[in-house]
């Protein structure tokens, strides 16, 4: 007979309705997932473009992780944010995003080591040298800040090492890390998507072309479709997402500047590489040259979308290298690097995804850019120089053996705008006009839908170098003088996924991790009220809890 009253039955009782409660409430759950990030800056919260990607993945991604062995606290930091992005990964693709941790220097044998570092940095994972001070000794390092993606039997490289080279390491970890996200479903969705964008580089007017422009059409291809575009064949400019035009100089004609103009009033969106002026290094030694304007016959177009790109050029303190002869030893010329300030460094952006902590960006003779109104645009200033910056306006002579002659005093103009963003709905310079001869009214558009522009005035932003002695085109951004590679690429790729996806990945550069770093002087101040605190108050809180349970004891049993 069951004795209801027992207390061990009640216990037990208890107990498996507890273990009935768990099974319950974990059988519901099960069929509503959500994750909660309770961090100020929502530093673990997936974009919603990433959560599509990755729940709609019809493979699985495999992801090796190089960022591993002996490393600072810094790049463990950044190794963990890596790992647990791509945790969030594995929950929202349903277990289809594999990863795993590998570590360069693993293999046995120095060649060994060397022969797979080797392949890395082919396969796109760039090494980074990282001097580290432990125990008084100093210690170099290399490591591999990246992964290699796998998907469907194709594969890509990246290095996720991307923030600001003039920020400190930290900064730059950190930068690194609010990027990670991007770069990393930035990579699978190019492996996994089967429907690409068409991409027109515009041509008919000596636009960089062939080898100058190898680097930005590799880089183009890796995402999109890519297609060299004639603007008087006006029929199938509908089918591209964006057009480049990447530093013309002969004249558009009437016909072609119209199809333009329809192009953007139908929804098309361009990347203007402008350069206003006929500048080139080949002439730069000539004592008589002088940069002249170029005839685009583009001046009304641009001001009536809003910008004007002016007669100029800039020159910054803040410069690349180039080498001047400075002397003779034994019958040799003797060179020096020397800043050359027409080729000014970028490294001031806009506060906006294209530009988020991005590296310094390289221009060469490049111009200056201003605002005009006009209704109903949104113009955003993406690029400006440092305050050390002074315009030259046309005729501006250019000579490399003016580099002994520049007065830092003169460079006080204050910074000046080179990149602009243009959005909204664009009227067409033609409203109110008479068309090109030819042109028909019927299909003519005065009010455009809204669409984006990017202008920037240096169309050597997107030229890349040619190694002189294999005549093979050097990755964009790269300059031979210094062996550094600018981030001209990653500005340029970031445009164009800017223009061509209104609410895509690009929107993913804006997350935002915040260093919390403490305060030295408070820490000073302080140090010997919380070393009491930590070290008294664990024993005060013990001899306390003694006292009261012998009083407690004392009470309890005096009695007997």
């Amino acid at each position: 007979m069951v004795n209801w009253k027992s207390k061990q039955l009640g216990d037990f009782l208890w107990f498996g309705n507890a273990i009935l409660v768990v099974v319950l409430i974990n059988l519901i759950a099960s069929n509503y997932f959500f994750r909660i990030d309770l961090t100020e800056e929502n530093r673990y919260l997936i974009k919603d473009k990433t959560k599509e990607i990755l729940e709609n993945l019809d493979d699985d991604v495999h992801v090796e992780v190089y960022l591993e062995g002996d490393m600072n606290a810094g790049f463990k930091r950044f190794q963990k944010a890596i790992l647990e992005t791509l945790r969030e990964f594995e929950v929202y693709s349903d277990r289809k995003v594999h990863y795993a941790l590998v570590n360069p220097s693993a293999a046995v044998g120095k060649k060994a080591q060397s022969e797979f570092m080797a392949e890395l940095a082919r396969r796109g994972i760039q090494p980074t040298n990282v001097i580290d001070t432990k125990d008084g000794q100093r210690k170099e390092k290399i490591i591999f800040p990246g992964v290699i993606v796998y998907f469907g039997g194709a594969e890509t490289g990246i290095t996720l090492l991307k923030g600001n080279k003039a920020a400190s390491p930290d900064e730059e970890i950190n930068q690194s890390i609010e990027g990670i996200e991007f770069e990393l479903v930035s990579a699978i969705e190019r492996l996994s998507k089967t429907e690409r964008k068409r991409i027109g580089l515009v041509v008919g007017h000596d636009e960089l072309d062939s080898l100058d422009v190898a680097s930005f059409n590799n880089e183009l291809l890796q995402s999109f479709d890519v297609f060299k575009v004639n603007l008087s064949e006006s029929k199938k400019l509908s089918e591209y997402s964006a057009l480049v035009i990447a530093k013309p100089t002969k004249p558009f004609s009437p016909t072609e500047k119209y199809h333009l103009d329809q192009y953007i009033m139908g929804g098309g969106k361009v990347m203007f590489l402008i350069d206003r002026l006929e500048a080139s290094m080949e002439n730069a030694s000539r004592p008589e040259y002088l940069a002249l304007p170029y005839d685009l016959n583009l001046d009304d177009q641009f001001f009536r979308y809003g910008v004007r790109i002016n007669p100029d050029l800039v020159q910054d303190q803040s410069a690349a290298f180039y080498p001047v002869v400075t002397g003779q030893v034994n019958g040799k010329s003797k060179f020096q690097l020397m800043n050359w300030p027409f080729f000014p460094l970028v490294n001031r952006y806009a506060e906006h995804p294209v530009t988020r902590n991005l590296d310094a960006t390289i221009l060469r003779f490049a111009n200056t850019i201003d605002t005009v109104k006009a209704a109903g645009i949104r113009k955003t200033p993406l690029l400006w120089t440092t305050p050390a910056t002074r315009k030259l306006t046309a005729p501006v002579p250019v000579n490399v053996n003016d580099l002994r002659k520049y007065d830092p005093k003169d460079f006080n103009q204050g910074s000046m705008m080179v990149g602009c963003l243009l959005e909204g709905k664009f009227t067409s310079l033609y409203k109110n006009r008479f068309l090109p001869e030819g042109m028909s009214k019927q299909t003519h558009i005065d009010d455009g839908k809204h669409t984006r522009l990017i202008v920037i005035a240096d169309g050597d932003i997107a030229r890349n170098e040619i190694n002189p002695r294999s005549n093979q085109p050097q990755a964009l951004g790269f300059d031979p003088f210094t062996n550094y590679t600018f981030a001209n690429k990653d500005l340029l790729m970031n445009a164009m996924m800017w223009l061509t996806e209104e609410d895509g990945l690009i929107q993913t550069r804006s997350k935002q991790v915040m260093i919390r770093p403490l305060d030295r002087e408070k820490i000073a101040a302080d140090k010997f009220t919380w070393q009491l605190i930590n070290l008294g108050l664990p024993v005060l809180l013990i001899v306390g809890y003694g006292l009261l349970r012998a009083y407690w004891r004392k009470k309890r049993y005096a009695s007997f």
